[in-house]
């Protein structure tokens, strides 16, 4: 299959790119500074991408965006974060409704649409609530697509929770705070915690390419962990006490617009994939702390 990739410079677009080509798949990056034979220069910005890319791929994948780690009370970062998303994602929608291929789209996406839910299973047919900066953003994130969905192309809400990798945020920076013996749980500790591992993100999202999936498909854990349980997961791997407790009313003042993230509760089912027979690699917190840190 021949696919085109944004946002195939940062930790997961390359990631994804190294395993598709080590299957046989072919590659082509879309980059705002092209320089190499296999990139293809685009301007989403300026509505900007060379149609004769579109029309060549069997599978259009997004995952462009400026960096969610940032500064949390600033009203600029809060702008660049859904701006960059919907504008990438809108570009590539048009692009492809007006192709005459109308390649499938899987279109970057985040866990977060569902927002603070408790204890409620969240499968991909639960609906959006709330109004937390990120559970905003994906919402409109996922309108952008709607071009290449009307235009009746197979599209794919790539729902990623945080994927974790020693070598990549969140875990790098958990590590150390773990292995010092500073790790604790957030809160009450009780609220879920969406993840899943690099290999099985990859893996997933390869699936979803080549198989017949569409619509939103949630990529975590299919036992997604609550905090508490993730923080005595991640400290017996390291082998450390993590009897610190950040309190809530502390982390809702330090951390600004991404408190919800680290407070709320998203107990999400990849409930799509599952159907679909698709069979995690690591399908416990366990095993996917220990090969992300190996």
């Amino acid at each position: 299959m021949r696919f085109l990739i944004a946002g195939s410079s940062g930790f997961l677009g390359s990631h994804l790119t190294e395993h598709l080509r080590s299957h046989g798949h072919e590659v082509r990056r879309l980059s705002r500074s092209s320089g190499s034979a296999d990139s293809s220069r685009w301007d989403p910005y300026q509505g900007y991408v060379d149609p004769e890319e579109i029309e060549q791929a069997d599978v259009v994948v997004n995952l462009a965006g400026s960096p969610t780690a940032g500064n949390p009370h600033s009203k600029q970062w809060a702008h660049d974060l859904e701006h960059s998303r919907v504008t990438t994602t809108a570009v590539l929608a048009r692009g492809i409704a007006e192709s005459n291929r109308k390649p499938a789209f899987l279109a970057g996406n985040g866990i977060s649409f569902y927002g603070d839910r408790g204890e409620l299973a969240l499968p991909e047919s639960a609906d959006s609530r709330g109004n937390a900066l990120l559970t905003r953003v994906t919402r409109v994130w996922q309108q952008a697509t709607e071009p290449a969905q009307t235009a009746g192309a197979r599209v794919v809400i790539l729902r990623t929770s945080p994927v974790l990798d020693r070598r990549s945020a969140p875990l790098k920076q958990q590590l150390l705070q773990f292995k010092a013996g500073l790790g604790g749980r957030l809160g009450s500790g009780q609220q879920y915690f969406p993840c899943i591992g690099l290999t099985d993100w990859i893996q997933a999202v390869t699936f979803c390419a080549e198989h017949d999936l569409e619509g939103p498909v949630n990529l975590c854990l299919p036992d997604v962990p609550t905090n508490a349980e993730y923080t005595q997961a991640l400290a017996a791997l390291v082998h450390r006490p993590a009897w610190f407790h950040v309190p809530a009313f502390v982390l809702a003042r330090a951390a600004g617009a991404m408190a919800p993230e680290l407070l709320g509760s998203v107990r999400a089912r990849p409930e799509a994939l599952l159907n679909a027979t698709f069979e995690f690699a690591h399908p416990s917190i366990e095993s996917t702390l220990r090969a992300a840190t190996s």
